[in-house]
């Protein structure tokens, strides 16, 4: 079974991508913020992360950075699901490393497309 960390400050959001996994036969594990999602990256290996950028803490640009840094999580997709979606947003997430950015509010196609294309 492919596995996917869901990382996001927002119970709603942890729930709502968790839901859409879950029906496509995925699994999940999440994190609420970007030093969860480092650690449970290492502890889990996950397929994919599905990312969340502005968190407490640490966000996601810089958790995305220390992913793609580590020796033991730079082979596992980053992607951004945010409410950040302007060009630059989409710019700099590619330059932090990560596979794709999916603009909040996505749709369940969005996510499971990306899932398939990445993961």
């Amino acid at each position: 079974m492919q596995k996917v960390l869901i990382c996001d400050d927002s119970a709603a959001e942890l729930a709502n991508l968790r839901s859409i996994l879950t029906d496509a036969g995925w699994h999940s594990v999440t994190a609420t913020n970007g030093t969860d999602a480092l650690t449970k990256a290492k502890s889990e290996k996950p397929n994919l992360i599905l990312l969340d950028i502005v968190m407490p803490d640490m966000d996601g640009y810089e958790a995305c950075r220390l992913l793609q840094a580590d020796a033991e999580t730079k082979s596992i997709p980053v992607v951004f699901v945010s409410s950040k979606s302007q060009k630059a947003d989409h710019i700099w997430s590619k330059m932090q490393g990560a596979k794709a950015l999916i603009a909040k509010p996505y749709t369940p196609e969005q996510i499971l497309d990306t899932l398939k294309a990445f993961g």
